[in-house]
């Protein structure tokens, strides 16, 4: 699918909230934060609640009690303008306390990710003197030459096994990966994480969808997928039987989340299921047409 149809911001907050699920009750997320009244906004914003202990996962090892986190998606250039960007939005989030230094310095950090590592934006940091240590496979860490410490998180390159959900957020997984996926998916049995995780399989199904389409041809595959969507495709199911077809709408939305719509219909069209009238009635629910539909697919 083009880059322009793939809403890569919605899986960040669910894939870090994921990562970072052990200390959970450290931290409190903002997703796109507003710096002020006019458009600026960081990506995330993670708030440390209490307390210096670190957090233990890599990925949020460097967090003090504020972490300013922007996301580039797999098309998206990261080089020093863009660094100097989020250094500057940075700032203002620093500079915007209630009261004068209210957020101090030393206790704000940024982080960057991105899938494939910024060669470009290493090398002017070598040319110019900037250190850049790596102390986990995929971290890097800026410590030195800007107001606040930093590190760029480069997807691609971090454990798969133990980073499922940022590695999740590309462009070129591949079918075992996307295997592994919906078994994460499946594993979890609290609502809110199995949310979260279904918010991740949402992008990263939208960004592969050739891949997603090869469940065609794996029964197991397609039949977990869904099995993992059945609730939200057994209410619309229930819904079509006993409404008209002028209360279908109305009822859907009332029974089933904008997000359970979104993954049922993700399940039907990957499976292939061939209940038209189910398919209609989700699209009428979720208010788009049939060109719209495939354009969200």
């Amino acid at each position: 699918m083009e880059e322009t149809t793939t809403q890569w911001h919605l899986g960040l907050k669910p894939a870090v909230d994921l990562e970072l699920a052990e200390e959970r009750e450290k931290l409190s997320y903002y997703r796109e934060y507003s710096l002020n009244q006019q458009a600026l906004e960081i990506d995330l914003l993670i708030i440390k609640k209490e307390g210096k202990q670190p957090i233990r996962n890599e990925i949020g090892r460097l967090f003090r009690k504020y972490n300013v986190i922007e996301y580039k998606s797999p098309k998206d250039e990261l080089n020093i303008d863009t660094f100097y960007k989020v250094v500057a939005y940075t700032s203002l989030y620093k500079s915007y306390g209630k009261t004068v230094d209210e957020r101090k310095a030393d206790e704000i950090t940024m982080t960057l990710i991105r899938k494939a590592k910024p060669v470009k934006l290493f090398q002017y940091f070598e040319e110019h003197g900037i250190p850049l240590e790596n102390p986990y496979k995929g971290v890097y860490y800026v410590m030195e030459g800007f107001m606040f410490p930093a590190q760029i998180v480069v997807t691609k390159e971090l454990n798969r096994q133990e980073h499922i959900w940022l590695t999740a957020l590309t462009d070129e997984m591949q079918k075992q990966q996307m295997k592994e996926l919906l078994d994460k998916v499946e594993s979890f049995h609290t609502k809110f994480d199995r949310e979260l995780a279904e918010a991740v399989l949402e992008v990263a199904i939208k960004a592969n969808w050739q891949t997603a389409q090869e469940l065609r041809g794996d029964g197991n595959m397609c039949e977990a997928l869904m099995e993992l969507m059945e609730p939200e495709i057994n209410k619309i199911k229930e819904t079509v039987r006993e409404e008209t077809k002028q209360q279908v709408t109305q009822q859907v939305t009332q029974q089933v989340t904008q997000q359970g719509i979104k993954n049922a219909i993700i399940a039907l069209r990957v499976c292939g299921n061939g209940d038209i009238e189910i398919k209609n009635a989700i699209m009428k629910a979720y208010g788009i047409s049939s060109n719209e539909a495939e354009k969200y697919l």
